[in-house]
Order: C-alpha cells, then structure tokens, then sequence
C-alpha cells in the first residue's frame, strides 16, 4: 500500500510505502499509546468520582442507608410521639364537651325549658372521624356551639332570675291572716259601700313586714288615711305598698332584696287595730294582691 501526500499550494509532497515494517510498528506503538492513555483516564475518572473500588463504593452506600434509616426511625418515633400527644388533647377536648354538655342539660331542666331550644345531647363525633386532625377542627367547632349556647342560655337564666326577683310573689307578713279582701266590702268606718285597693292581714303589732320582690324604695313615711307606709318600685311596671306600719325600717332611695324585712305591724292610719294594707299596681292600676300572694 501507498500513501501519497499532497499540499494545497505546493502540490504532491511525496508518498510512503506502507509495506515497511517500520511504518507498521510505528502504527502499532501509536495505537498502544492511544489505548493506554484511554484506560489511565478512565482509571483516574474512576477515582475521582469514587467508583475505581466497587466494594468500597458499596460499603459507602451501605453506611448511607443505615444512616437515612436511623433518621427515619428517629422521624417515626418523634411522630408516634407527637400523634400520642394530639390524641390525648383530642381525648382531653372531648371530655371537655361532655362536661359542656351535662351542664348544659342540667341547666336547661333547671329552666323548665322546652325541648329543642338548644341542643347539648348531640355526643362528639370522634368516631366518625380516622384524621385526628379533622377530629380536632370538629372538636373545635362543637366547643365553640357549645359555649354560644351556654352564653345565651346563662343570659337567659339571668334575665329570668332578675324577673323573677322583681316579679311580687307571696306573702308581705311573717304571719298574720287576711282580715279584709281587694275589691268591694262595706267600710268599717262609715259602713258605706266602699272600693278597697288591697288585701289586710291581721296580726300581731311589730309582726315583720316583708318586701314581696327586689326593689327600690320611692316613699317611706306618713300617707293620709295608710298611716306609716312604705312603697317600692320593682320595675316593669310594678309598685307594692305597706300601710298601716307602727315602724319604716327602710328610707326613700333604699335597695330593697325579696323578703327583706322593711317595716313593722302597726295600726296607724285609718285602721282598727294592727294590720297591714298590701297593695299590688301594675302600671299605675290596682290589681288583686292574691293574685301575686297565692
């Protein structure tokens, strides 16, 4: 074989036989070189990226997945340990329903209330539920019910209570009897036909009188034809009176509690011997004191 050399500008430079075995050693030695400059570097790019000795390399990897599985075991107990505490809150949260609950049914007995007005028997929806975090946002939305309607039903109760305190209820002597009734009667004074505004209890003189309901004290003194008298203002409209007293234990301006004692027996005035002329008015008019007495 023959290789024949040429230049662009020159032209043919000359040609080389390829039958000489110089020329074909020189062939092979380059070659060899080529090869072994090749395998060098692969061995030195081996090592740089650590994969010249494989069971070094898995020893590695080995050793890194021992580790990524200890931080996985820690991660698993830290959550274990996390779920075990959310799950005691949860247990913690749904006794505290409970409790909200029984109150609250106990509260609503207690006021007489109808069924349906508000609602603590619905149980909390724990088993309803796998995510506990979902279990806690309902939990959380039952509690905040539950204290809405707490709140109303406690407002309620106090209204009530308040009402109930200012509202005239039973008897404005300690003892005594009903000696005269409200309405018609003849006077025992003219022996007319004569209109009477209350109700008079009999008793002893100095028997307590007592207020019927919680309230203010807007007069305290003499009255032309009641004697002593005391008159207290309770508030929606109504107003209670306490002739005929031989002693006013309270004064104009005074707070007054149900059942408190306010003034003494006594027969001043137009009476015929120691009595007390109770009076009821509701909004300015008279009405029958046994209504409020019985």
């Amino acid at each position: 074989m023959e290789l024949i050399l040429l230049s662009k500008g020159r032209g043919r430079l000359g040609h080389l036989r390829l039958t000489s075995r110089r020329v074909w050693l020189g062939l092979a030695g380059f070659a060899l070189l080529g090869c072994a400059g090749a395998f060098y570097g692969g061995f030195v790019a081996a090592t740089h990226f650590g994969i010249a000795n494989p069971t070094n390399q898995v020893a590695a990897w080995r050793a890194d997945l021992e580790e990524q599985e200890a931080e996985l075991q820690v991660t698993r107990e830290e959550a274990m340990n996390n779920l075990d505490a959310l799950a005691l809150r949860l247990g913690q949260m749904n006794a505290h329903v409970v409790r909200l609950d029984a109150l609250g049914q106990r509260l609503t007995q207690m006021a007489d209330l109808e069924d349906g007005e508000f609602d603590f028997a619905m149980a909390p929806s724990l088993n309803q539920v796998s995510d506990l975090v979902f279990a806690l946002d309902g939990l959380d939305t039952q509690l905040a019910s539950r204290q809405q309607q707490l709140s109303v039903l406690e407002d309620f109760l106090l209204n009530r209570k308040l009402q109930d305190e200012v509202h005239p209820t039973g008897r404005p002597v300690s003892s005594g009897y009903i000696s005269s009734g409200f309405g018609n009667r003849t006077d025992p004074f003219t022996g007319r036909a004569a209109y009477h505004k209350g109700v008079d209890f009999a008793g002893r003189a100095g028997t307590d009188v007592v207020a019927v309901a919680s309230g203010i004290v807007i007069w305290s003194g003499d009255r032309y034809g009641y004697g002593q008298m005391v008159e207290v203002n309770h508030g929606n409209g109504y107003v209670t009176r306490y002739a005929h007293n031989a002693e006013n234990l309270v004064v104009v301006g005074d707070t007054v509690k149900r059942g408190e004692v306010i003034a003494s027996m006594g027969a001043t005035g137009r009476a015929t011997g120691p009595n007390l002329h109770f009076e009821v008015l509701r909004n300015g008019r008279v009405v029958n004191p046994l209504t409020y007495i019985n």
